[in-house]
């Protein structure tokens, strides 16, 4: 018998950043030690579909996404003795698929949202990554602000616009940002990644269609004070006791790290370390495991800064609980640039896991009548 791990690595989904997380799995495939660890592919289609993708086509699938006959369906298990899910060898025949672990690569909705981790919670599985509570937190931007605010954490001013106001009272909620923010103001939907429906409004002209466009994706629109000056990422990984070792810094190919600047036009340049006074640096680093410890994230995070042009004044914008994970992505360049391997990296961030998992294991559910 195998003393290998078994690691589920989860990835594809239906959020918006489904290629990037194909991508990501791709780099954790190639990366994860193999002496150590057995990585089993699950595959979750853009329709939703969860498959065990067949090793001979899981490169394909990695590159080129989902085809008919990638894999056999993979289904949730009625209670927690499985350790892992159920697989379908033929229609109505289920053969157990345990997992030691999993490592999802699910950017955005329903990957880092808190929606998957509560369902790996309820399967006594453990998982890579925050909890329920710290991914639904670092995903809701508005409440996020709250929490760093809250913690005394620098971050631009903002409010929070819901959906139904603004369709009711467009006129009115315009000239409230209005009176707030001067121009640019920065709009975005409170609950979305990758800068999807993300508008730098520079006159009153550019605010109705920016809020149009960010409440088409969630029911709360957040809105920020423009702050001019650099952008920053810092890596954080740990658990109860994180570290921050590495600043990058992010040179847009666009006004802003638009989607288009992230993915698409391929410009946009990582500077690593990033060319910053070391006070400064050491700004960022602290307050990185700050926003981490607040939003009470695991395993890992990329918190994403502006330092203001003139004075350097440091400010949070926001915290993400599963950034891209491929081998040119800024979270796992920084951590490498530490002189941490990315496959070390990998074996890091699955024993974080069990070791947090380990942790929750020892709270009580129910009273224990003592």
């Amino acid at each position: 018998m195998s003393n290998k791990l078994r690691v589920g690595v989860v990835f594809g989904g239906r959020s918006g950043e489904h290629e990037v997380s194909l991508r990501s799995a791709a780099s954790i495939f190639r990366e994860i030690d193999r002496n150590r660890f057995d990585p089993v592919p699950i595959g979750i289609t853009p329709a939703g579909q969860w498959i065990l993708v067949d090793d001979a086509k899981l490169e394909q699938t990695l590159a080129k996404g989902f085809a008919a006959g990638a894999g056999r369906p993979v289904h949730f298990p009625g209670n927690i003795d499985t350790k892992g899910f159920l697989l379908e060898e033929r229609p109505g025949c289920f053969s157990p698929l345990p997992l030691d672990v999993v490592f999802p690569v699910l950017h955005g909705t329903y990957g880092e949202d808190g929606t998957v981790q509560g369902l790996f919670e309820v399967l006594a599985v453990p998982y890579v990554g925050a909890g329920v509570l710290g991914s639904a937190v670092g995903m809701d931007k508005g409440i996020m602000k709250e929490v760093f605010h809250d913690s005394d954490i620098p971050t631009p001013d903002f409010v929070i616009v819901k959906r139904r106001d603004w369709e009711r009272s467009p006129e009115a909620v315009s000239l409230t940002l209005m009176k707030r923010f001067a121009f640019p103001m920065f709009i975005k939907p409170a609950n979305l990644g990758s800068s999807v429906g993300v508008t730098k409004v520079k006159s009153a002209a550019d605010l109705r269609p920016a809020m149009d466009e960010a409440a088409k994706y969630d029911r709360r629109v957040i809105v920020e004070e423009g702050i001019a000056g650099r952008e920053f990422e810092c890596a954080v990984i740990g658990n109860d006791d994180p570290v921050a070792p590495v600043v990058g810094e992010i040179i847009p190919s666009n006004e802003f790290y638009d989607y288009y600047a992230k993915y698409l036009d391929g410009l946009s340049e990582g500077i690593i370390p990033a060319d910053l006074p070391e006070a400064v640096a050491q700004e960022i680093r602290s307050l990185a495991v700050r926003a981490f410890l607040a939003t009470d994230c695991a395993g890992l995070a990329r918190v994403d800064f502006f330092v203001r042009s003139g004075d350097n004044k440091v400010f949070v914008n926001e915290i993400n609980t599963l950034p891209g994970f491929t081998s040119i992505s800024m979270y796992p360049q920084m951590i490498v640039a530490s002189g941490v391997s990315y496959s070390q990296l990998v074996t890091d961030l699955i024993e974080l896991a069990l070791e947090r998992h380990a942790d929750r294991q020892r709270s009580l559910t129910r009273w224990d009548g003592k």
